[in-house]
This record gives C-alpha cells, structure tokens and sequence, in this order.
C-alpha cells in the first residue's frame, strides 16, 4: 500500500485557505463551480482568480500560475484590480503581493534586446514646444549629457536638441543638428561658453535611434562628442579657463534667445534617455551607456524621469522601443511590480520591491478553463487512468512531495522523471487527456529543480535526459488529438519549451561542468550546452538541430564572431550558449493558430488563405558570465510543406513571445526578425535577440485578375480555332490529295483527331461548366483525348525511332501496337482514375482535372514520361541523322560533296527538330506550368494556337509526301493534254513505287498512272539523267547504260536525312 498518492499530488493545484464565491455565481448554473478542496477562489462571469497565500520569489510565482495553466494578475486591468480586491478583501490579507507588469517584460531568464522608455516626441515646428528639466545646476567644472535621438527624417533645418542657458550668457552649453539634404547625415555640433564649434560629428539620418553623449572639462578645455558609443569628434575651447555658470535653465528642444525664452531653431524629431553628469564621462563608460547598463559608483545631476519635466502641450509623450545590444536583465533587479493595497479614493496603489522577496499571489484563469480543469481532476480522482495507476505503482513508497508552490529536491524530481518515463514507454502512446496535463506539470515542477554544486555530472545528464525523454512524448506527433481536446486548459504545446528552456537554464553550470560541449537528444528534440572563453573565440557559433551525420537539408543557427568579440570588448569573460531544437512543432499549429502576422497586400493574382507554421523550431540563449544577455543571431531552417501546384509559400522570420497573449501562452511575433535569403527548400533569417525560432509560410492560392481571367478566356476560344483550323486542314490535305498510305500517314492523322478533338472540346468547356454533369464529361473527354495527344505523339517517337535507329518489328505488328498505345492507354488511365476517385476528379470551377488533389497526376505524370521518352528519342535521331549525312558527302563526288556538305548538315540537325517539336509536346510543358504565373497563361495560349498552324506547315505544306502526291495529279493533267510529248522528262517516284528494271524498260509519259508494262530499249548504249528534287536546281547525276550479255540490272542506292533505301 503506498504512503502517497501521486496523482492526487499532481493535481493538488494550490494551497489555500477557504472557499468564497461572489453572489453572482450563485445562479443554478454555476453550483457546480464550488472547489472540492477549501480554496481561496474568486468566479466571475468569464474570468477565475485563485488566491496562493503560499509567498514566492518573482520567477517561482509566475512559474508556479504557469504550470497550473493560469498567469499571473496584471497591472491596469480592471477586472484583475476587481477580482484582487475581492479576494485580498475576503481573506484579510494585508501586505503587497506579486502582479505582472503590463508594460515591461519580466525579467526572466531569456533577454530581449529591446527596453521601453518614456520619450518626448517634437513633430512639428512649433516655436512653443519644449520641455525644461526641473533641476537646480551649480556650478560645473566639467560635464557630460548624453541622450537617444531619433532625427525626422524629412527635417533639413538647423535644429536644436537642447540648450543650457546662464543668467551671465546665454549660450553656455548648447548641442545643435543640422542635415544638408535629404538621405544626408545628421551633422552635430557643440556650442561651450558661446563658442560655436564646427559641425563634423554625424549620425545616419536613417529614422533609427542613436546615442549621442557630448563632454566638456575645465581642466584643458577639451569637448569630445560620441555617437553610438564611438568618438566622432574632439576639440579644444579657446579662452579663459572657468566653470560653467550655475543656476542655469536647461531646454530641451528649443534655442533660447532669451533666459528662459525667445525660442528659435526648434528641433523636430524623439528624444529619451537624457542624463547629465558633473564630470566626463571617458569612452568606456560611454560605451556601457550606450548598451544599456548602469554606471556604478557614479551619480547623476539629472537622471532621466518624466515627473522631473515641464513638458510643454505641443510635446507629445510617446514610449520608445530602444534597442540595447548586450543589456543584462538580472533576477535580481528592483523592477518587479507588487499591488500594495487601495487609496482612499478606492484606486490601486503599485510599487516595486526585489523580485527575490518572497509574496504571496493571484493566479488567474479563464472561466471555461477552470470548468475543464475541475472536470478532469474530479475524473482522475475517482477513475484513475491505466498510465496513472501504472505511474503509483512505479512511484512506490519512495516519492514524497510537498505541495505543488514547494520547492522539490533533487531526489525527488529525478525520481519522478524516472518513474514519468518508464510509464510512457510502457504505456506505448495510450495516454488521456488527463495524463497529458499531469506530465505537463511533472515537467513544470521539475524544470525548477535547484542546482545543487555537490550533484555530479553525470546525474545532472541523466536527470536532462529524463527530461527531454519524456517531453519528447508529450509533444509527440501522436498526441496531436489529446492536445486538441485540453487546449481549453493547457496553453500549447509551447509550455513544454518553457519548461525546457527553464530547466537548461537552471542546471547548464552543472551540465557542462569544465567541457567545452555536452549534447542531450531524444527523438525529436536535440539540447546543446558550449562554452567558450572569449580571449580565445575566433569563430562562429553555429549549432545544427539534428543529431544524425551527414543530415541533408539541416536546420542551423549561429552566432556570429563580431558579437562575441563586442562582449569580450565589454568585459566579459566566458559565454555560454543554450541552444535546442525541436522537430515535431509544427505539426501542432493549425492555419492562424497563435499567430498574428498580417498578410502581405497582393495584386489579385494571389488569395491570402492564411499562415502556417512552416519548420521546426530551434532556440539559441547567451549567457555572459552566468548571465542572460541578448543580442542578435542568424539562423537557416527547411520548409517543412507539402507541394502544391495551386499555392505559393512566403516565409516569415518569427519567434514565439511568451508575453504576447499572455492567457494563451504566448503568439508568434516578427518583430527585429528578417529574411536575408530564401529558396525552395529553406530560408535563411536573422534577429536582433535570442529565444525560440522558426519559420511561418504565408500561404497563397495562385488566382488570376477578372480582366486577366476574361482576356484568357478570349485568347483561348480564339487560339483554339486556330489551332483546329490548322488541324483541319492538315487532315483534309491528308485525305483529299491521295497521300499513299503508310504508317507514318496513319500515326499523323490520329495525332491530328485527337488534338482536333481537344481543341473543340477546350472551346466550350466554359460553356459546360453551367452544368456539373456536362462539366464532369467535358473533363473526362479533355483528359481523355489530351492525353491521347500524348499518347500518339509518343508513337511518332517511337516510329521515328524504328525508321531511323533500329527496324525489329513487321509494320503490321508496329500499327497494332501504336493503336495500342495511341487509344488503349488513355482510356485506361481515365479509366481507372474515373473509378478511383469519382468525386474529387473535377475542379470546382472549371471543366479540368482538379489540380488540388493528386489526380491531376493522372495526367502530369504520363505526360512527363512521355516527354521524357521523346526527349531522348530526339537526341538519338539527331545523331543518327548526322552520322548518316556525314557518309553520303564523302560517297558523292568531289565537285558535289563540296558544295553539298554544309547543307545536307545543317538540314540533317534542323529537320528531325522541326518535325519533332509539336510531337514533344513543348506548349503542354506550358500548359503544365500554367498555373505559376499568369505569363505563363498567356504563353500557353500563344504556342497551343501555334501548335495547329505549326502541324498545317510541318506535315502538310512540307511534308514531300503531300507534295509528291500534288505533283502526280498536277502531271497526270498535263499528260492527258499532251499524249503525243517526245521529249525527254523527268522521272519522279514516290517513296513508296517499286523499283523498275532499267535494263528493260524506260517508262513513257502516258504509262506512269496507266499501265506497268514497257518496251524494250531500242539502242545499245544510252544515259538516264535523274533530278534530286531533294537537292539544289543545279545539283544532277547521270548513270551510262552499256549493253551486257543477258538481262541488264542496275542497283541504285539514294540517301536520305533520315536513312537509306535500296530501290
């Protein structure tokens, strides 16, 4: 029998005092929210507040609200002063007690690079804008004022940024500014004791913030003016050596002509963070100034403070985002918020204390939170799961907890670890909705383990390691369901990376002990703890998230050398870098799930659908010392989509702020994030602070304007019937001028059908698209009959292969099989994917295949093979062709060969091209494309309306076939006007008339349509001239005939581009 239920341990949520319920809950509706356990519980219509009169330092309370899926109450939120002041009331507490700042990030282990400070902001010209700080000044032997400008860019006049007036004279102490141009910098200028010194100091006028500090002493009368920390200008005062006049008035913004007043030359722009020191400040102390850290030991004539300024009405005050590389936030700094209690006038009164001090405080949580929560506690409670019976038996009698606020000793958090994970690998993936918020807050708690110097190394790694493992799980792909189930409670998986990110920040120091590098990994998570002494750090830092070797494609991040040698310039000793990867995120974040980046404004052509998280995430934290810095870093991640031919992907740079919608744990932010590259595959991104990284993928739907859409819709109708007017013609020149039938005449005119019919079909798809069933035929007819276009323009491949490259097969059995393939395949292929996937076949809108799901592959992928297969049947046949008409020019006399040599090359590279470009399929590689871009469209169109003319050209006007067989009818008419012709003609035959024994027979004009039959020769030696209608005019061969005894034969052999014949 155990000593210790864990579960009822894991869900003991608070340790409180009683129960109060306002008078509003008291509706029969809200009965059931009474606590089982006496708590110090405030319900309003919406909202939850729990009073923890348990006192935590700053970090352990918002620590403590987190885990149980609430957050701390907030400053200036009524509701939160309201639900205080009942709970504070009710139970009698007096004291202060722990709220967040609504306005400042908390300090806590993870830095940002950007403070908010109070500005003033000078937009107009006014004469009257200034402000006058309300301090008395002595005498000054030397002095120091430093502030951040922010110059308006469009400001070109001098302008000054503040003046310090004595009654003695007027221009003591003067910075002035003044710009020559716009996009020109922004010259300083220093004015001592009415000398007016030149303007050589300068800061880009680029609308960023810059910190000028300007100095003067007695001594030598030297004055120096740094900007950005660096020291721009130097000079010395000529004159007598005295002090600065005292009980002067100090302006800021305004030229005083006057003591006190005659404002001239006003300076238009933002200031903040103006200081005064009665001493000089040296380059050092100005460079801890410029990054944002304190001077020690060094006080101030006027620090900067709103309450200590007259501010004049026509000054705006603005808060400013400053940008501070290197700035340290400390645990231990004065700046956490405490509500104090009420003023008389029922009013809040806040301060601020240590964040060490140990108060105690209200955690607050969504009505609808608390009802779920409550809900499986009470199911847990009385029907434990399988993992948590299995988890108290592992637990045994061994694992004694306080409650939850207590701190756990290292003993117990490993053996809670342990047990936590052999439970999950036992359990095998089978957990509930409850288990998954008991191991979130197992981790919660554990992430605050106190690291203790006298543990070992090694039971440091291994507690990590137990760690990862079972965060691992929770955040494992399978468990996408239950995290959807308990996102009413549980505020993402995200919570899981701030429970990592606090547990390495707690025990780095003893996780890398003296090592330079440790690395912890699990599946899906990998952990990287370097450290490095800056005296000898030369190179970047760069960390790559998986742990396998030779990893393609890898999710990278880096810190460059310049930022480490800027805190080895600073004073620090040694970094320490914190750095994580993890690779199943972002199958956890729906479309605009936590995200709040705004899409870019497109031009019509693109549907903003919406923004997915695109990669995995990888973190990076620096700390200087032992302490948290931040400061800019560059990392590379992959896309982590699918392909889509109908969307387009922009990566944004982002990371996740844990303050941004605090009540839903945080939200994607772009903030000081950029792209520097971006490809295909990943992207490369570069931000200004450390934390938790990754891609988002602004998702697009590729559209079209509706002038676009009604100018293709014209262009199409248009170019089809001029592509079928081309096809029509071609096929009835085939038909009507008796071309001799032979394969090649057959595979030309079911190529032309099947185009022709596709062009029809594609003229009034628009038409049928009116009607789903008469759309959905259309589309099996267009798939069906394009794809046989296909499929018989990979026949002319073939059969232009077996003429050219290899003859194996009879024609008989070649036709059988070009049908076979020309029809058979593509009704096959409709077939079938008819029968597959009836409903998803067609597009929504349009009488096509719907391109966004996988069948438009069942006309993508046979087209690319087929592409492919004539791609390779075109290069064959051109070096075949060559090869060929190289043999024949050194077979033909030297006179011939010389003049017909660069002609039969250039016409035996050129005609299997010609002939084989529609065949290929060009424009559907076009038609392929078309929906990347709206060119691309229109290019499509251009070459389908080509294609048909371009076949008309390529298979009937040149094509020798159609020729021959026009000038057998022009000569069969010419031979029946003239039968009594004597003199000689030519003799032309077609490719397909069998050869004659030129020995017998010479055949008259009248015989060639009507008879086979010839006389014999009367003579006994003649010639025969023939004239190559393939060649040039003057281009001729002629053969003697000499009688021999018995039957005379000649054997002539005619070359041809693309083979040879014997005739």
């Amino acid at each position: 029998m155990m000593t210790v239920s864990l579960f009822k341990i894991i869900l003991a949520l608070t340790v409180v005092i009683f129960v109060c319920e306002s008078s509003e809950d008291q509706e029969p509706d809200s009965g059931e929210l009474k606590p089982v356990h006496p708590q110090m519980v405030h319900i309003t219509s919406d909202k939850v507040f729990q009073l923890i009169n348990v006192s935590l330092s700053f970090p352990r309370a918002q620590a403590f609200c987190h885990s149980q899926f609430s957050n701390l109450i907030t400053t200036d939120l009524l509701e939160d002063e309201e639900g205080a002041r009942e709970l504070l009331k009710l139970s009698g507490l007096r004291g202060p007690s722990w709220v967040r700042d609504s306005y400042k990030q908390p300090s806590l282990s993870v830095s940002k690079q950007y403070v908010d400070l109070q500005a003033l902001s000078f937009l107009d010209e006014s004469m009257e804008g200034y402000a006058r700080i309300n301090s008395y000044f002595p005498p000054l032997p030397a002095v120091t004022v430093c502030a951040r400008i922010q110059w308006h860019q469009e400001h070109n006049h001098v302008s000054t940024i503040f003046s310090y007036a004595a009654p003695v004279l007027i221009n003591e102490f003067q910075l002035r500014g003044q710009t020559k141009g716009e996009g020109r910098p922004v010259l300083l200028a220093l004015i001592v004791q009415g000398h007016h010194q030149p303007y050589k100091a300068s800061f880009p006028n680029d609308g960023e913030w810059h910190h000028v500090c300007v100095s003067w002493r007695s001594g030598d009368m030297l004055w120096v003016i740094h900007v950005d920390g660096e020291r721009k200008d130097f000079g010395s005062v000529t004159g007598a050596q005295r002090n600065i006049h005292g009980d002067g008035i100090f302006i800021i913004g305004q030229d005083q002509d006057s003591f006190g007043g005659n404002f001239t030359e006003p300076f238009v722009g933002n200031l903040t963070d103006l200081n005064v020191w009665n001493e000089m400040l040296d380059d050092k102390q100005l460079w801890v100034l410029k990054v944002c850290q304190p001077l020690l030991n060094i006080e101030t004539l006027f620090s900067w403070n709103m309450e200590n300024l007259t501010v004049h009405q026509d000054v705006n005050k603005i808060t400013a985002k400053i940008y501070c590389p290197g700035i340290l936030k400390l645990e231990d700094r004065h700046d956490c918020k405490v509500l104090e209690g009420w003023s008389s006038h029922g009013l809040p009164r806040y301060g601020t204390t240590l964040c060490s001090e140990l108060l105690p405080f209200i955690c607050k949580t969504t009505k609808e939170s608390y009802l779920k929560m409550k809900e499986l506690k009470e199911t847990q409670s009385s029907h434990p799961t399988p993992f948590m019976n299995h988890l108290m038996q592992l637990s045994g009698s061994t694992l004694v907890l306080g409650g939850p606020p207590a701190k756990l000793s290292w003993k117990q958090v490993s053996h809670l670890l342990n047990v936590s994970q052999q439970a999950l690998n036992s359990a095998q993936g089978h957990l509930d909705p409850s288990d998954m918020l008991s191991l979130m807050q197992i981790l919660s708690f554990a992430a605050e383990v106190p690291s203790n110097a006298t543990i070992s190394l090694s039971a440091a790694e291994l507690l990590s390691q137990h760690f990862l493992a079972v965060a691992d799980q929770v955040i494992s792909a399978e468990n996408v369901h239950l995290w959807n189930t308990i996102k009413q409670v549980a505020s993402g998986p995200m919570a899981v990376v701030r429970s990592i990110d606090r547990m390495v920040s707690n025990l780095n120091p003893l996780l890398i002990g003296d090592r330079e590098r440790v690395q912890i990994h699990s599946d899906k998570i990998n952990l990287q703890v370097q450290q490095r002494n800056l005296g000898n750090y030369t190179d970047d830092s760069k960390f790559c998230g998986p742990h396998v070797e030779h990893f393609i494609g890898q999710d990278c991040i880096s810190l460059p050398s310049q930022n480490m040698q800027e805190l080895h310039v600073n004073g620090f000793r040694k970094v320490t870098l914190l750095n994580t990867w993890y690779d199943s995120l972002h199958k956890f974040f729906s479309m605009e799930e936590n995200i709040t980046v705004f899409p870019v404004v497109s031009d019509g052509t693109q549907k903003y659908l919406g923004t997915i998280l695109g990669s995995s995430v990888i973190s990076s934290t620096v700390l200087g010392d032992g302490q948290p810095i931040s400061m800019g870093v560059q990392f590379q991640l992959q896309h982590r989509t699918q392909t889509n031919v109908n969307v387009e992907y922009s990566p944004v740079c982002a990371y996740w702020d844990f303050n941004l919608m605090p009540e839903d744990g945080g939200s994607w932010s772009t903030q000081g994030c950029e792209v520097i590259v971006s490809h295909f595959s990943h992207t490369t991104c570069f931000c200004n602070h450390t934390t938790n990284f990754a891609l988002l993928l602004q998702v697009y739907e590729v559209q079209r304007s509706p002038e676009d859409e009604k100018a293709l819709q014209m262009l199409t109708f248009i170019g089809c019937g001029v592509s079928l007017c081309g096809l029509g013609l071609t096929l009835i020149l085939f038909t009507a001028v008796g071309v001799p039938k032979s394969d090649r005449t057959t595979v030309h005119k079911n190529l032309i059908v099947a185009l022709a019919a596709a062009q029809l079909l594609l003229m009034i798809s628009e038409w049928a698209a009116a009607n789903q069933d008469a759309c959905l035929l259309v589309t099996a007819l267009l798939h069906l009959f394009f794809m046989a276009s296909f499929t018989w323009m990979l026949v002319e491949g073939l059969l232009l292969w077996s003429k050219v490259v290899s003859v194996n097969i009879s024609e008989e059995k070649r036709m059988r099989l070009y049908y076979t393939l020309g029809w058979g395949l593509p009704v096959i292929i409709v077939t079938i994917t008819l029968l597959v996937s009836l409903n998803k076949y067609k597009a929504e809108n349009h009488c096509w295949l719907n391109v966004k799901s996988s069948i438009i592959w069942a006309f993508v992928g046979p087209v690319l093979v087929i592409l492919s297969i004539n791609a390779v049947v075109l290069c064959r046949v051109i070096m075949v062709t060559v090869s060929s008409a190289r043999r024949r020019a050194k077979m033909l006399s030297p006179s011939c060969a010389s003049k017909l040599h660069t002609f039969d090359l250039t016409w035996a590279a050129a005609r299997p091209v010609l002939i084989l470009l529609p065949v290929l399929g060009l424009t559907w590689l076009c038609g392929v494309l078309v929906h990347l871009s709206v060119v691309v469209a229109y290019l499509f169109i251009a070459l389908n309306a080509f294609q048909g003319l371009y076949i008309f050209l390529v298979y009937a006007v040149y094509n020798s076939e159609v020729r021959n067989a026009i000038k057998r009818i022009q000569e069969k008419r010419k031979a029946l006007s003239f039968t009594n012709c004597s003199q000689p003609i030519s003799f032309m035959p077609s490719q397909r008339t069998p050869a004659a024994s030129w020995a017998q027979t010479i055949p008259s004009p009248s015989s060639l349509d009507s008879s086979d039959t010839s006389s014999p020769i009367p003579s006994t030696t003649s010639s025969l001239v023939f004239k190559n209608e393939s060649f040039r005019k003057d281009s001729c061969i002629s053969f003697s005939l000499k009688p021999v005894s018995g039957n005379q034969v000649i054997q002539l052999t005619a070359f041809k581009p693309t083979g040879s014949v014997s005739v």
